[in-house]
């Protein structure tokens, strides 16, 4: 990895739909050199994909909750279970397993209060793993970088 790189990784992650002429030019490369790095930063596995970004309250998902979750027990196919019920849960955006006084954080998205309440108890209420639930209520991001 050397400066070059990390130059045009740092411009991806601003804009992924920056053209490759326009990445080149704010790179300091020719196009060409340019579509080569980038290539090979895909293929390596460094970029692993491009996303958009979604403004979440014009889909009517704009609360964020963030969500610790303890187990009640410390097995593998508990950890299995849960993780395959969070999978299916179109409210979860992301599920973090932990180290701490919980297994797993959550960023689960919903459009009310009461879109939570009924995941809160009809998704995570049901699972025979779930020893805890805290909930989080985010107010505002002031820096959130996530594609």
């Amino acid at each position: 990895m050397d400066a070059i790189n990390e130059r045009i990784l740092s411009e991806l992650e601003v804009d992924g739909r920056v053209s490759n002429a326009e990445l080149a030019s704010r790179v300091g490369l020719s196009a060409s050199a340019c579509l080569r790095r980038v290539q090979e930063l895909e293929r390596s596995g460094i970029i692993k994909s491009y996303r958009a970004v979604l403004d979440r309250s014009k889909l009517g998902t704009a609360m964020t909750v963030f969500v610790m979750v303890g187990l009640g027990g410390q097995l593998k196919k508990d950890a299995q279970a849960f993780e395959q019920a969070m999978a299916r849960a179109p409210e979860v955006r992301e599920c973090h397993n932990i180290t701490g006084s919980v297994e797993y954080l959550l960023r689960v998205e919903v459009g009310s209060l009461e879109a939570y309440k009924s995941f809160h108890s009809d998704t995570l209420g049901m699972l025979p793993q779930v020893r805890s639930i805290t909930s989080h209520f985010c107010l505002d991001s002031a820096k959130d970088l996530r594609a």
